[in-house]
C-alpha cells in the first residue's frame, strides 16, 4: 500500500495560509494539518465560517485531505501560552477550551477532515490530580459526543508533560468514542515504547497520526535524520496495519525555513525505506 503525508502548517508559520497550502500542495504531499492560529483560519475572527468555506473549497479543488490541529501557543490567552485548557481549575476557562475544540470541530466538519486533535493540558500547581482528572473527563465527554454528532473523529494526543503523557494514560480513558492522536516521536520523549511497536499495538485505536524525528528524553521536535527517530520501521509499521490516513509530518521549529523543510521532508519520507524484499511496489521501481 501507498501511505499519504500531510505536513502541518505550524511548521510554515510565517507563510499565508494559502501559501503555506500552496508549498504544502506543490511539494505533492497528500493533505495537510492544518493547525488553527490566529494568522491561519482564525477560528474566533468574525469571519470563521466563510474563511473555513473558502478553505474546503480550496483543499478540494486541489484535492487535498485534511487533519484540524488544536496546538496553537497562545490563540486563548495572549499572555498564557497553551492556556485555559481542560484541566484549568477556573471552570469559566475550561467552558473557554471546550468551546474553542467544539469550533475546530464545526470547522474540521466543514472541511470534511479526517480527525481533530487535541490535548488534556499541564495541572497547574496545588491542582489535585483526581479532581484534574473528573474535569478532563467531563470535558473530554462533551467534546466526544459534539464531535460524533458531526460524523467527526475526536481524537486525544498523549503530550510529554501533561495530564495525559503516555499512551498508558491514554488506555485509562473511557470516554466513548474517544479515538488515539499518535505522535509517533513522543514515544521517544517519554521512553514509554518505540515508535513503531506503539504504531502496532495501538493500530485499532489510532484516529491520526504525526510524524517527526525526535532525540530520546528531548521534546524537540527535529528534522528527518537529526534525531533518534527510526523512520524506516514506523513506516513499515503503518504499511502493516494497513493505515490509510493521513501521516502527518510536525516540524513546529521549522517555519523559518518551511520552504525548504516542507519539501525536502516529503523526499526523505518517500525514499526513507531499509533495503530488502518486502518492498512496497513504488520503492521497489524507484531503486531499480
Amino acid at each position: 500500500m501507498t501511505l499519504r503525508f500531510a505536513y502541518n502548517t505550524n511548521g510554515a508559520a510565517n507563510h499565508r495560509l494559502d501559501d503555506a497550502i500552496d508549498l504544502i500542495h506543490a511539494a505533492g504531499y497528500d493533505g495537510i494539518a492544518l493547525t488553527l492560529d490566529i494568522h491561519h483560519l482564525d477560528p474566533f475572527a468574525e469571519g470563521w465560517a466563510a474563511e473555513a468555506g473558502r478553505i474546503a473549497s480550496r483543499l478540494e479543488k486541489l484535492e487535498l485531505g485534511s487533519v484540524i490541529e488544536t496546538g496553537a501557543r497562545f490563540l486563548l490567552d495572549p499572555r498564557a501560552k497553551h492556556e485555559p485548557t481542560l484541566v484549568t481549575a477556573d471552570a469559566s476557562g475550561r467552558a473557554r477550551r471546550v468551546g474553542f475544540l467544539k469550533r475546530a470541530i464545526d470547522i474540521g466538519a466543514m472541511l470534511r477532515s479526517e480527525a481533530v486533535s487535541f490535548w488534556a493540558g499541564v495541572p497547574r500547581p496545588g491542582v489535585d490530580p483526581a479532581e484534574a482528572l473528573a474535569w478532563l473527563d467531563e470535558g473530554l465527554s462533551e467534546v466526544a459526543a459534539y464531535a460524533i454528532e458531526r460524523d467527526v473523529v475526536p481524537c486525544l494526543e498523549p503530550e510529554p508533560g501533561m495530564l495525559i503523557e503516555t499512551l498508558d494514560d491514554f488506555s485509562k480513558l473511557t470516554v466513548p468514542g474517544l479515538r488515539l492522536a499518535l505522535d509517533t516521536g513522543h514515544c521517544l520523549v517519554t521512553g514509554e515504547r518505540e515508535p513503531a511497536a506503539a504504531v502496532r499495538e495501538f493500530a485499532g485505536r489510532i484516529g491520526t497520526v504525526a510524524i517527526e524525528d525526535m532525540a530520546r528524553g528531548a521534546h524537540v521536535h527535529l528534522p528527518f535524520g537529526e534525531g533518534d527517530m527510526d523512520v524506516p520501521g514506523v513506516l513499515e509499521a503503518l504499511e502493516a496495519i494497513r493505515y490509510e490516513k493521513l501521516v502527518c509530518v510536525e516540524l513546529s521549529r521549522e517555519s523559518h525555513r518551511a520552504d525548504v523543510m516542507i519539501p525536502r521532508a516529503l523526499d526523505h519520507l518517500r525514499t526513507c525505506r531499509r533495503e530488502g524484499p518486502g518492498l512496497p511496489e513504488d520503492q521497489e521501481t524507484r531503486r531499480q
